[in-house]
């Protein structure tokens, strides 16, 4: 566990000290580090290049510290962000030098805000620690790694910072609750232990939760969602969470509906085996949610927020859809499934349908695992979003600048709505090989009654196959924060 607090005094008795510096100007009131700091730049080891790291160590009252110099390039292109990753690649030296107390001489900045930087490393440091290895059974050495923020080096009084932390160490433990329940393997992280793990979620942050089983949501008409769910043997789950920071307003309801899949194995449409042993990860949009609402709730955003997770397995046995077959839906619309892999959005149209219809939202947001083609567009970096209401893109992408999560717009023309008409149904799950990340928006889009609405398509952003900055490998948390700050906008 790493602990991240302000220190307004100088270093204390610490074992590791982090110093950040601008390129081009590696100097602190100290000869002894600068000297180390002239050698290491005449000997091209260090110059203070974003990202670059160098470990040395220090003598201070008869006792050695290490010391981490740590680049950040020009000040004149620092991003929050950019500290995050900084600071999400420094934990790495942490690791190897074994620190448990750790100083971060906070910078002399000239152009760049303190918060930003206390925000962006506070979260770059608890997010590059996170480890997924509870199910190693090698002897694990608890330590905890404290983190103090300060200095004589930055030219702004910290009190006023203190909030800053907090928040940041709250959006980092809501990624870290996406994270854990993403990274869980399918056969624990079955759709009623996800809907237990929101129970007690909703209970400690202290947002309302209700479980629909399968009985209830035969009533309600949802045959999207259970035609995928039926070819497994754990029931599917409708999890259903509320904050109302506003009870007076019953107008303004914002739905977060986030794809639960907690295994994909594509049904009769089978994955090759190389692509679904990460299917685990098909209930990143879920997962998001639920940090989302874990945020919302801690922090009591004074917005009325309701978020719906239609959870089960795509499975395969004598009981699963088939490709061919035409299915209802909660909204009234019949279905031609081409493909039993594009099964996330036929779960997704029922739950916006009853987030719409039953929990009064006025508009949505569906976040979801649900394109190939959106990493292959995309890549991990990048979400892909449909939408129908530009003013909500616009607060999206200012979310995004807060939290270092990009999104990109994808267009949304009638054309390619025409791509998902049926000739023996109301609409087609697939619209073909071509633009499918637009083609299987559009079709979530065919449900929203006019709400303005936002798609998320993650598939490329909740995932990695390697560690990059502060994200792990495995699952990233990707939508937690960005759907909190949303919130906030709305």
């Amino acid at each position: 566990m790493i602990k991240v607090t302000i220190n307004k005094k100088a270093c204390r008795e610490v074992d590791t000290i982090i110093f950040p510096f601008f390129e081009g100007n590696l100097s602190i009131p100290n000869e002894e580090v600068n000297n180390t700091l002239k050698r290491l730049e005449e000997r091209d080891q260090f110059k203070g290049a974003f990202g670059t790291t160098f470990n040395s160590t220090r003598t201070k009252d008869g006792r050695v510290q290490d010391i981490v110099f740590l680049g950040l390039g020009k000040e004149d292109g620092l991003t929050v962000d950019k500290v995050r990753k900084a600071f999400g690649k420094v934990i790495k030296n942490l690791e190897t030098l074994k620190s448990s107390e750790v100083f971060v001489g906070l910078p002399y900045l000239e152009k760049f805000e303190m918060a930003g930087f206390v925000k962006g490393a506070t979260e770059g440091l608890i997010l590059g620690a996170y480890k997924f290895d509870k199910y190693s059974t090698e002897e694990k050495k608890a330590k905890d790694l404290i983190v103090d923020l300060g200095g004589h080096r930055c030219n702004v009084e910290l009190d006023q910072f203190e909030a800053v932390v907090e928040e940041a160490v709250m959006l980092s433990e809501g990624t870290i609750i996406a994270r854990d329940l993403v990274n869980e393997p399918a056969n624990i992280m079955i759709p009623s232990l996800l809907a237990d793990e929101a129970v007690k979620l909703g209970k400690e942050f202290g947002f309302e939760v209700e479980v629909k089983d399968l009985k209830e949501i035969e009533e309600l008409g949802m045959e999207a969602f259970l035609n995928v769910a039926k070819g497994s043997i754990n029931e599917p789950k409708l999890i259903v969470m509320r904050h109302f920071g506003e009870p007076d307003n019953k107008d303004k309801r914002l739905a977060l509906v986030g794809k639960g899949l907690t295994f994909d194995t594509g049904g009769y449409s089978l994955k090759p085996s190389t692509s679904m042993d990460t299917m685990k990860s098909d209930m990143g949009g879920a997962a998001a949610v639920i940090g989302a609402m874990c945020l919302i709730a801690q922090k009591n955003i004074k917005k009325n927020v309701v978020a719906v997770v239609a959870a089960c397995e795509n499975a395969i046995s004598g009981a699963s859809y088939k490709p061919g077959d035409i299915i209802g839906s909660m909204g009234g619309k019949n279905i031609e499934v081409l493909n039993t892999d594009a099964e996330g959005r036929l779960t997704l149209v029922d739950a916006v349908t009853y987030a719409i219809r039953k929990e009064g939202a006025s508009e949505v947001v569906d976040i979801a695992t649900l394109t190939g083609a959106a990493l292959v567009a995309l890549g991990t970096t990048a979400t892909g979003v449909v939408t129908n209401n530009d003013e909500f893109y616009n607060d999206l992408e200012k979310a995004s600048s807060l939290t270092g999560e990009k999104v990109w717009k994808l267009p949304a023309f009638e054309e390619y709505k025409k791509l998902i008409k049926s000739d023996i149904a109301d609409l087609k799950n697939v619209g073909g090989r071509h633009a499918g990340t637009i083609t299987a928006g559009l079709f979530i889009g065919e449900f929203v009654e006019d709400k303005p609405w936002l798609h998320l398509d993650i598939a490329g952003t909740a995932w990695l196959g390697s560690a990059v900055d502060y994200c792990p490998k495995g699952a990233t948390g990707e939508g937690a924060r960005i759907l909190y700050e949303l919130a906030k906008l709305r």
